[in-house]
């Protein structure tokens, strides 16, 4: 196989306080976040699961599996795109989430590509 990066998924996540939907009385905290995710190696590949970890700030770590993103298992050919936003609840007004997708090429080979470390923040919480 070509040694020149044939996988190469990009992945860039924004991430924002939900306010309306959130309880910080009850120590609930939602946020949302948009993953931008861009296929920059040489071949197609189709999104097959996801897995996250959340560390909120009380020192718990979740862990979240699934089958692809948001109801969808998207399939992206070099320089194609995706784009999503979904949500999280939480029980502190700071956590931070990471994780993986695990994805199979046009030739039945799977991978992995991570996803950066990002953070959850209330406003003004963290300078």
């Amino acid at each position: 196989m070509d040694t020149d990066k044939p996988h190469d998924i990009r992945i860039q996540v924004q991430s924002f306080f939900v306010e309306a939907q959130s309880d910080p009385e009850q120590a609930q905290y939602v946020f949302a976040y948009t993953v931008t995710i861009r296929n920059e190696g040489k071949v197609a590949a189709r999104l097959l699961r996801r897995h996250w970890i959340i560390n909120d700030a009380n020192g718990q770590v979740r862990e979240v599996h699934g089958e692809g993103v948001v109801g969808e298992q998207p399939y992206l050919r070099p320089g194609e795109g995706f784009r999503y936003t979904s949500g999280a609840m939480i029980e502190t007004p700071v956590a931070t989430m990471q994780g993986s997708y695990e994805w199979i090429d046009d030739t039945g080979q799977t991978f992995k590509a991570p996803i950066p470390r990002f953070t959850l923040s209330i406003p003004r919480v963290l300078h």
